[in-house]
């Protein structure tokens, strides 16, 4: 299921991530007020996050296979707390499989950057690791920037008149919707504050049982046609930590076929690290973090 175009348009918008953080500020107007983002994982699951744009309230559910409506796995007000619904690694497994499901997300970015309030750092948790994690979710965060318009003259100025001084270049908008305070900021993982999967409402059978098939679900891909041939590859990148030898895996993939976005942004120039770290990590069929950590 394609991410919703309301959302696309609002995750462009730095005053939403503001807005999601209770920070102040409101979206003025909201159309539609209340948006329902249904995120599928795998086996029939998935995580479903209901925002109120008119108050500020959130709710992170679980829809089961045999389920219409999803259970509540933590709710939270405009000024509260996040609920520690979810655990770090949760989130980011499912995250990994919620983008390689629809290739209209480049990046697990969106997933993280939207739930990663609801997955607090523990300390079982690699703080550096998850931080490094979450601000490349928000840098992730891109919109579409058009070209800046020339502003020099019609003909070429004489000598004394072609310093940069007298044509300066209008400054180039970032693509970036949030600017680097915001983004160091909302990189730093919260702790701990309210605990939620004590509560005997709790979903968590179901929930034990989405991270399985997600898990399981991400194992299969270093299996499938077209990325078998890079497994080798992609362990010893893995095993070595050395990043350099990426642009082969990109040759060999689309020499097979694989057209994925998703699989091919991760791996292309201009390399990101943690980003080609996330997708190394998959087609070799490592552990989430087993060469993402060598890189933070």
């Amino acid at each position: 299921m394609p991410v919703p175009e309301a959302l696309l348009r609002l995750s462009e918008d730095p005053g939403f991530w503001s807005f999601l953080r209770a920070e102040g500020g409101a979206i003025p107007d909201p159309e539609p007020t209340g948006l329902r983002v249904s995120f599928p994982v795998t086996g029939g699951y998935g995580l479903v996050l209901d925002l109120d744009l008119v108050t500020g309230e959130q709710t992170l559910g679980l829809r089961g296979p045999a389920t219409s409506e999803p259970m509540q796995l933590g709710w939270a007000d405009a000024g509260g707390p996040r609920p520690a619904a979810l655990r770090w690694d949760e989130l980011e497994v499912c995250a990994r499989v919620i983008a390689l499901e629809d290739p209209t997300l480049p990046h697990p970015g969106l997933v993280v950057a939207l739930l990663a309030p609801f997955a607090p750092v523990t300390p079982d948790d690699d703080v550096d690791t998850v931080a490094a994690v979450r601000e490349a979710a928000y840098r992730s965060l891109r919109r579409e920037v058009p070209p800046v318009e020339p502003s020099g003259p019609e003909q070429a100025p004489l000598p004394l008149f072609a310093a940069d001084e007298w044509w300066p270049r209008p400054p180039e908008p970032s693509p970036l919707v949030l600017d680097e305070a915001a983004i160091a900021a909302y990189s730093s993982p919260a702790p701990v504050e309210r605990q939620v999967r004590g509560n005997s409402r709790f979903p968590r059978e179901q929930l034990t049982e989405l991270v399985r098939l997600a898990a399981r679900r991400l194992g299969r891909v270093p299996e499938e046609e077209g990325y078998e041939q890079v497994r080798p590859l992609a362990r010893q990148i893995t095993v070595s930590g050395d990043l350099r030898t990426v642009d082969a895996l990109v040759r060999i993939l689309t020499e097979a076929g694989c057209d994925h976005p998703t699989v091919l942004d991760a791996l292309s120039e201009p390399l990101v690290p943690i980003e080609a770290c996330w997708m190394v990590e998959t087609l070799a069929g490592a552990v989430p973090g087993t060469l993402l950590r060598r890189h933070v």
